[in-house]
Order: C-alpha cells, then structure tokens, then sequence
C-alpha cells in the first residue's frame, strides 16, 4: 500500500480508502470539541482546488499560508494547494512585517491565505510593496472574503475533472512546499522540498516507531509552518490517528487533560518548562511530601536499561512512581504512551526522569533541509540511547567531515536553496548536505550531537569553545531560565543569564528576602546574582579551565518569541540577544 502514496496528498486519499473516520482533525468551536471526518477534509479541499483555478492558480504557483493556531483549515488548504501542482508556502505568525515583506518577494507568491483578523492587518500593512493580488481570512472579517465563502465559491463541481487530471499528472520530484528557515541569524532561506522528500521521510521514519495503524489520539500544538510538526501530520494521517489542535501553547496543558491523547511531539524548551512546573508544585508540598518527592526524582534521574536489571532498583522505581510519578503521568493525560522530542538538544537527566515516570521521550535529529528526520530513537528492541540522538533512518547515510561536521545523504535532502544556487552549493557537496552540526557516531550507531558549528568560537587564547553543550548544563539549574554563552575574541567565555523567575521569586520569598517581585529587580539584587554565582560554581569544574564560565550578567527582560529573541521553537537568537544585551556584555568585558 505505501507504493500508493508517493505524492503528499496521497496520503488523505489513502486513508478515505482504507480506514475513513470522523475525527480526522479535531478542534474546539464554541468550546465543544468537533471533529473534521476524512470525507468532510477531502471534500472541503477539492472545493477550495476549484476555487484556485478559478483564480488563475497554475502549477509552481506559490500561496504563503499564516495561521495563529494550529487547525483543520490548514490541512484541508494544504491538500487544496497540493494536488493543482501549486506550492505552499507556510510562514510562522510570529515573524515581522518586513520578513513578511521580503518572504512574499522572493517567492513571488501573490496570494495569501491568514487565520485572523490580526494577522490580516499585518500582511495587509505590506501587501502595497508585494505582488499579492489578495490575501483571504479563515475566520470571518469584514476586510476580506472568508474561508465559508470561498468553500461556496468553489462549490460548482463544474472544473473537479481538471482537477483530477492535473492531480493524476504530478510528479512525485516536483516541489510542493518552501519553507523558509526562521533560523536564528541571517535572512531567512527558502527551502524547496519535493514531494518525494517529504513522502520518503514519512515512511522511514514510520519504521523506526513501528506502531500500528488506529484510532491513537495525537495532540498538535507546534507550528505548523514547521517541519517538524508538518512532518507529523502527515505521519498521522497515513495512520488513522485522530489529530486534536491545541486550541493555544497556554491551554495546552488543559487540552492533554481532555483529549488524553497517546502521541504528541515536542520541543526541549516545552519539556523544561513541564518540569519547572512541576519541581515549582512539590515546592509548596508539606516538607514530607517534598522529601518523598525529592527522593523519587533521584530515583529517576538514576533511570537506564541496566539500571532496570537491578532489583533493588526496579523496588526504588516501582515505588516512586506509585507515590509521585503517578500523578506526572496523569498531567500527560494519563495514556501518554511516548513523547518524540526534536528541534534542540533536550537535557539527559530530562529524559531519564520523564522516563521512570512512564513517560518516555524519544530524541530525535534532523533539520528544515532533511524533511526534516536524520536520525531517531527508537521502542523497537531498546534502540534508545539517552544522550545521543539515535540511529540513521532507513535510507538515510551519515559520514563526518575532518572538523567533525555532520553530513548527510539520503532521499530526504532538500532540492536546494529557492533562488540561491551559491549557497544550494555551499550546503550540498556530492550529494552530501552538510548540516553544521558537529557530532559524532558510538560503535553501535548512534549519533550524538555535541555543537553548531556556526556557533563555536574562539578566544583571544586560540580555545574553541562550544556553547551549546555549556548552556544545556547550566539549564538544568532551577535558578536558571535561559543562558547565552559569549566571548568570542575575548580572554575567556562569560554568559547572559535569564533567571527563572517564579523559582527565583519562590527562593527569595523562602529566605524571607524583601525584593521588588519584578524580573529587574530581582535580575539586579546582589543576593540573586550571588546565588547565581553559587550555580555556576556547582557545574563549572564540569569544563575544562578554559570553558567555565567566570563572569555573568543578568538580563533584566524576558526571552520571549514576541520581542524576537526567541525562535518559534523557542531556541535562543543569538545575533538578536548579543545586540539587545550589547551594554551587558560590554560591561561583562570593561
């Protein structure tokens, strides 16, 4: 049957062959879940086709798709755009107006499909300096023609047979989708994937999880305009799984208690504020609960294959989670059967933990270029490796550069860069996409990434310091929230350090220290930043001499993706923190 789908739209006919149902996509209307049936998905998306062509929509015509929230919309105008041979251009609705400008530019796109009035607003203060001939609104606004009105436009069946013919003539090697990197420097890249990329991926990463086709509730909240999560839908629907948007990143966690759902994928950031949250909880236990508590998290933290040979250990474990892990199984929804996490490097001491809880968390590698699966751990026969990142997907091959870069080839590799062939050239070398990263391979297969390679530097000393590695010691201090590693050209590396404000804020309050509850308050009070101290104390002889961290500074404002020093996934933007924070680090080096 998986030699039936070779193009992504495929993948929705498929399933309205073999195992059609009617919670396709669920979303909340009027606070009510409602499900999208497969029937209701395939025929609101021939619709809209029609109403393409009836635009004027010819094959690698790009349309830029913005929506706020993850929703049955978007898949059903992804499949609209798809199977006419157009391209979809997703775009994250976080990113400004003159990236929106320069996005719709280069890909020429002139039309525009957004989720909101907001949003709306925001393409449309720019749509005078692009080529956009309209730009239409999934919910209703009174400015443009909404997404009911173009499902009625587009219900003449009268050009449904074109639409089948251009579907049936395709070509698996065509693109369908440029996704422009948010990247985290520079100006964003169009990345031109093929149908082929993204089908091939799907179904070799399918055999590295090897879960049956049925009626699995998954929960999607990630942004759809990324790889990951996009990647993922498209998983899904192959399975029969039944796919619940997340009505907000802040509702999250009331939605998994509602939809219980068995599969959802994640971020690191995500997985480190769900444990915050918890630690920030047990904080507030009787002290013996918090004894008991504190106990069950070293039990967790101790967590390994071996370790379950043991049974001393397997006692300690099975009593941990009867009196705390229980309950963090609960806030998952309580049947969380396995969490895939992708994007960044996740904490192991995370992963371990979250594990004994009888939540495991697979760690997976790939990029925007790769469609996006590199590598993965697996449930099949205990492939899973805590700390590395798995081993190659079928078809995928792995060699290393002299400088340890990781290269990759497979049928997964982009096309190339949209209109930048210096740069397709740069990436791509013999067919071996070169991925920046640098890492390395165990005896067994399994890949573990230890730093960007775009990201180290060097010090006025000659010594290559790799900031990533530091930083994902650090965060797993409570006290801290985000941390920078800088000091390129300079005598030794320093940090820009985020406190962890509601563990700070419960710390001072515990010491019974009177501090102003603000970020910058508490960012500039000389026990605060002596606490910090005592932090970098603890994990710095972790490092050679030449990599501790001997001097910080605290950062008086949030990281957040609105002020545009976060990533959509909610990595760190480093060019963006070292000119917003540029008098810090001056100060760090006078």
């Amino acid at each position: 049957m998986a030699r039936e789908i070779t193009r992504l739209f495929d993948f929705a006919y498929h399933q309205q062959k073999m195992y059609p149902h009617g919670k396709c996509f669920n979303h909340k209307v009027n606070g009510v879940w409602t499900g999208v049936s497969t029937e209701e998905y395939i025929t609101k998306a021939n619709a809209i086709s029609r109403f393409l062509l009836q635009l004027g929509i010819k094959k690698e015509d790009k349309i830029v798709v913005i929506t706020s929230t993850n929703r049955p919309e978007w898949s059903i105008l992804d499949l609209a755009i798809l199977q006419i041979g157009a391209i979809n251009v997703p775009l994250y609705p976080t990113i400004s107006e003159e990236d929106y400008q320069y996005i719709i530019n280069h890909s020429e796109a002139e039309y525009c499909f957004v989720s909101d009035a907001v949003l709306f607003e925001k393409v449309n203060s720019i749509k005078g300096n692009t080529l956009l001939k309209e730009i239409y609104s999934f919910d209703i606004i009174s400015e443009t023609t909404n997404w009911d009105q173009l499902l009625e436009l587009g219900a003449d069946t009268t050009l449904q047979p074109t639409v089948e013919a251009i579907k049936d003539a395709i070509d698996p090697q065509e693109t369908a989708t440029i996704i422009y990197t948010s990247g985290t420097t520079g100006t964003p890249k169009g990345v031109m994937l093929s149908h082929f990329n993204l089908v091939s991926n799907t179904f070799d990463g399918k055999d590295m999880m090897d879960i049956p086709v049925g009626r699995n509730r998954v929960m999607s909240f990630l942004p759809v305009c990324h790889i990951f999560e996009r990647f993922a839908l498209y998983y899904y629907q192959y399975m029969g799984f039944e796919i619940y948007f997340a009505e907000s990143i802040e509702k999250l966690g009331e939605n998994i208690r509602e939809v219980h759902p068995h599969f959802m994928p994640v971020v690191p950031r995500l997985i480190e504020k769900i444990y915050d949250k918890i630690t920030a909880t047990a904080r507030e236990l009787s002290l013996p609960k918090r004894i008991i508590f504190n106990w069950a998290v070293r039990v967790g933290k101790k967590y390994s294959p071996k370790k379950l040979k043991s049974p001393l250990y397997n006692f300690k474990l099975n009593l941990a989670r009867k009196l705390v892990f229980v309950k963090w199984k609960e806030a998952m929804g309580g049947d969380i059967l396995f969490m895939l996490s992708g994007s960044a490097a996740l904490q192991p001491n995370l992963i371990r933990i979250f594990t004994a809880a009888g939540v495991p968390i697979l760690e997976g590698y790939g990029m925007t270029e790769t469609s996006p699966g590199i590598t993965l751990n697996s449930m099949i026969g205990g492939n899973n490796r805590t700390g590395s990142v798995g081993k190659a997907l079928n078809n995928v091959i792995i060699k290393f550069a002299k400088d340890g870069e990781i290269l990759v080839k497979g049928p997964n590799v982009m096309q190339g860069y949209y209109k930048d062939e210096a740069k397709t050239k740069e990436a791509i070398i013999d067919g071996f996409l070169h991925t920046g990263d640098i890492g390395h391979m165990d005896d067994d297969g399994y890949l573990y990434i230890t730093d960007r390679k775009k990201e180290m530097f060097k010090t006025s000393g000659g010594k290559y310091i790799a900031p990533t590695h530091i930083e994902g010691m650090f965060k797993q201090s409570g006290f801290i929230e985000q941390i920078m590693v800088v000091g390129e050209g300079q005598k030794m590396p320093a940090a820009l350090i985020l406190i962890n404000f509601d563990f700070v804020n419960n710390w001072a309050q515990q010491h019974q220290l009177k501090i102003k509850e603000t970020l910058k308050s508490l960012s500039t009070d000389n026990r605060v930043i002596a606490r910090i101290q005592k932090e970098l104390d603890h994990y710095n002889p972790s490092f050679g001499k030449w990599e501790q961290i001997k001097k910080f500074e605290l950062t008086p404002i949030d990281w957040t993706i609105e002020n545009g020093l976060l990533t959509p996934t909610l990595k760190i933007k480093r060019k963006q923190i070292l000119k917003k924070f540029q008098k810090l680090v001056k100060k760090i080096y006078s």
